[in-house]
C-alpha cells in the first residue's frame, strides 16, 4: 500500500480519508473475491495498480456535480472516483447482483454517502442527466455513446478507460482528447472548453 500512497501524493485535492478507505476497499475486495469471484484481481498489488488507474483522471477532470458509471463491476472506476470526489453525486450502474451487493456493502462499510447503486442494465434506467459519464471495460466507444444518450446533453463529458485500440474507436462528430499513460488511454469526449483570459 505504501507505493500507492506515494503515487496518491501526486494527485490533487484528495480527501484525507482516501488512503485508509482504499486500503479497506482493497481488503474487502480480496475477501469477497475468494467467495464470489467479483473480479480477476487476486492480489493486493494488482488491485492497488487499478486503484491508481481509476483515480488518475482526477488530474484532468474539472469539477462536476453529478456522474454516472456504466458497468461499475467491483467498483472500477465509479466507486473509486466517488471516494475521491465526495462532493460529486455518483450513480453506479451494475447489472450483476453479486457485484451490486458488494458495492452496497462497501458503501455502507466505508460510509460513502455520495453513491447510489442501480442493480440493472443501463438501458433499464429512466432518462436522467449527468455532468460526467464514465465506463471501463464494458463495450466499444460507439456502443457507449448509444447507451449513454438518454443521460447526457451537449455539455456532458464522457470518460472511457481504453487501451491502445482507442484510436480505432474515436468519435467522428464529437470533440475529444486522449490522455495517455503507461498501459492506459483515457478517452475524454466533450472536454471542457478553455475559458478566455
Amino acid at each position: 500500500m505504501a507505493a500507492l500512497v506515494d503515487k496518491l501524493k501526486a494527485l490533487p485535492d484528495l480527501p484525507s480519508t482516501l488512503s485508509a478507505n482504499l486500503e479497506r476497499y482493497r481488503d474487502l475486495l480480496l475477501q469477497w473475491n475468494q467467495i464470489h469471484n467479483l473480479s480477476g484481481y487476486k492480489d493486493a498489488a494488482t488491485i492497488e495498480h487499478y486503484l491508481f488507474d481509476a483515480l488518475y483522471p482526477v488530474t484532468f477532470l474539472p469539477t462536476v456535480k453529478t456522474a454516472m458509471d456504466i458497468g461499475t463491476g467491483a467498483g472500477f472506476p465509479g466507486l473509486i472516483l466517488a471516494m475521491a470526489q465526495p462532493d460529486v453525486q455518483w450513480t453506479l450502474v451494475e447489472p450483476l447482483h453479486k457485484r451490486a451487493a458488494f458495492l452496497q456493502f462497501v458503501k455502507a462499510t466505508l460510509g460513502v454517502q455520495n453513491v447510489t447503486v442501480e442493480n440493472c442494465r443501463v438501458e433499464a434506467l429512466g432518462p436522467n442527466h449527468f455532468d460526467l459519464i464514465t465506463s471501463r471495460a464494458v463495450t466499444d466507444t460507439q456502443m457507449l455513446l448509444e447507451l449513454s444518450e438518454p443521460f447526457r446533453d451537449r455539455e456532458t463529458m464522457l470518460l472511457f478507460y481504453k487501451g491502445e485500440n482507442v484510436y480505432s474507436e474515436l468519435p467522428e462528430s464529437l470533440p475529444y482528447n486522449v490522455i495517455e499513460t503507461k498501459g492506459r488511454h483515457y478517452l475524454l469526449i466533450n472536454p471542457p472548453k478553455e475559458k478566455p483570459c
